[in-house]
C-alpha cells in the first residue's frame, strides 16, 4: 500500500516472486471511468473507489479459499479501504505493506514515468493517506534503498508476520 510513485508495482512483483505469491495489480482492475478521471487531474472519490475495491476483495478471498498466497499492489489509502481489502477474513489474514517516502522522491518518480495518475494528484493522496493504525497488521517500508535491498526488507516483514503460504 502506499501513494501513487512508491514502488507498489515493482516491489509487490518481486515479493510476491520471491514467496511464490501470485502478484496481482490493482491498477488493471479499475473501470474506464476511474482511469479517465485520474488521468484528467481529479482524484477519485469513495464512491469511485468502492467498486474497484469490492473487486479487489473479491479476488483476494477467491485466492484465499483456494489457498494461494497473493501479493497486491493497491494504495489502500484509507482504514476504510483496507477493511473493504479485509473482508470476511481474520484480522491476522491480511498484511499490509505500507511504503513511504518521502515527497520529493515521489514527485521524481512520478514525473519521469508513464502512468494514467499525474503528477498533479500526489498532494491529494498524502492528503487522503491514512496511515496504519496500531490495530491494524501490517508494518511501515520507509526507505529508498536499491530494489534488492527493499525486496529482502519487505518479504522479512512478511515472512515475521506469519505469512509464509
Amino acid at each position: 500500500m502506499g501513494v501513487s510513485g512508491t514502488g507498489k508495482t515493482v516491489v509487490g512483483r518481486a515479493v510476491a516472486e520471491a514467496m511464490g505469491f501470485e502478484f496481482i495489480e490493482g491498477d488493471k482492475h479499475h473501470p474506464q471511468a476511474n482511469i479517465d478521471k485520474m488521468s484528467a487531474g481529479t482524484p477519485l472519490d469513495d464512491d469511485d473507489r468502492r467498486p474497484w475495491l469490492e473487486e479487489l476483495a473479491a479476488i483476494l478471498q477467491e485466492n484465499r479459499t483456494r489457498g494461494t498466497g497473493s501479493v497486491l499492489a493497491c494504495s489502500s489509502l484509507k482504514r476504510s479501504y483496507r477493511d473493504i481489502l479485509r473482508g470476511d477474513a481474520p484480522p491476522d489474514a491480511t498484511f499490509f505493506l505500507h511504503l513511504d517516502l518521502p515527497q520529493d522522491i515521489l514527485l521524481k518518480r512520478m514525473q519521469s514515468r508513464e502512468h494514467f495518475m499525474p503528477a498533479s494528484l500526489l498532494q491529494s493522496q498524502l492528503d487522503t493517506l491514512e496511515p496504519l493504525g496500531a490495530d491494524e497488521h501490517g508494518s511501515a517500508l520507509d526507505h529508498d534503498d536499491p530494489l534488492p535491498q527493499v525486496v529482502d526488507d519487505a518479504v522479512k516483514l512478511v515472512r515475521e508476520a506469519g505469512h509464509t503460504d
